[in-house]
């Protein structure tokens, strides 16, 4: 077990090298830069601009660049924002626990929904519980996360007269005004994302209660209730746990459109911020951190997965 962990953590350094290789390579593939940008329209000197391409270092070849980057980065200095000129892991800082405690809340949101209605889905199959079920998981597959987010905007300030606060406030400074304006975000990303590990909970544990196992524990006389959450479900939740683990990483970047719904500014918004101005540095720092919590998650989950099935060794 102890080999195979050391193992896994080396083999996220050559995956996170050819990450930041591939973002610098296609970055610079696209064409302009952000001091074309600047200067986009205007009738400025062109020495004017080679001397603020000089400045922001954008005149070297690109290999010179992508080993002063890379030496930066050994010694864990991400560089400063060509578009903003601040610290880089400053402006990812101020956005990252945002988008962290976002993502945490749409999870603890989902599993508390998906467990129990997939589980419910595959013990009463067939019946009105399991179609009201699916129903609902089909309605949050096929309604945008952002669209649900407007309905329960305008449903509360059609019904109870409250919409969330505009200003983020951190949780550690007032805990009521926090959850005030991420519930309804998080709700609105749960929604979707408790449908697609409803649907894998009901698939996979419908497979697992045809095991002759279950039949096995049923002939005994366990009770169901027993041999649904001690045999069943526990063989069951492997590919759901994979499922929820993979959202959780998307959300930390992936939630533009519901962040710009909901007024924040978390680390999707800034990775299109980002984008648009050209700003190199802050474009590689914002996907390799990405990266790194994929990699990251994907470690932690192959570890639950011996936990859950007692099956599983890491030799």
């Amino acid at each position: 077990m102890r080999r195979y962990v050391v193992g896994r953590l080396l083999l996220m350094i050559p995956t996170l090298v050819g990450v930041a290789v591939l973002t610098f390579v296609v970055m610079r593939l696209v064409p302009g830069d952000i001091v074309a940008l600047r200067y986009a329209g205007s009738s400025v000197p062109q020495d004017v601009i080679d001397r603020e391409r000089a400045l922001l270092g954008l005149d070297k070849p690109l290999w010179t660049q992508f080993v002063d980057w890379m030496t930066q980065l050994a010694h864990l200095d991400f560089g400063q924002s060509l578009w903003t000129g601040h610290a880089v892991i400053d402006e990812v800082w101020t956005r990252l626990p945002l988008s962290l405690e976002l993502a945490v809340i749409a999870t603890l949101f989902a599993v508390a929904f998906a467990l129990p209605l997939g589980v419910i889905a595959a013990v009463k199959q067939d019946t009105w519980a399991d179609y009201a079920i699916r129903i609902f998981s089909v309605g949050g597959l096929a309604m945008p996360s952002f669209w649900i987010g407007i309905m329960l905007v305008l449903g509360t300030i059609t019904f109870f007269g409250w919409a969330p606060p505009l200003v983020f406030t951190p949780i550690t400074e007032d805990p009521i005004a926090n959850l005030s304006q991420l519930i309804l975000p998080a709700v609105s990303v749960g929604y979707r994302y408790s449908a697609v590990s409803m649907r894998m909970t009901r698939s996979t544990l419908l497979e697992v209660l045809r095991e002759d196992y279950v039949r096995t524990a049923r002939a005994k006389g366990l009770r169901e209730t027993l041999v649904v959450v001690r045999h069943a479900l526990r063989n069951a939740l492997l590919p759901v746990v994979t499922v929820i683990s993979l959202e959780f990483a998307f959300l930390i970047g992936g939630l533009v459109v519901t962040e710009q719904v909901f007024n924040l500014n978390g680390i999707g918004k800034l990775l299109v911020d980002a984008v648009t101005h050209r700003d190199y540095p802050l474009i590689q720092a914002l996907v390799l951190l990405l990266a790194s919590v994929f990699v990251i998650v994907n470690f932690i989950v192959d570890l639950i997965y011996v936990f859950l099935d007692p099956r599983i060794r890491y030799s």
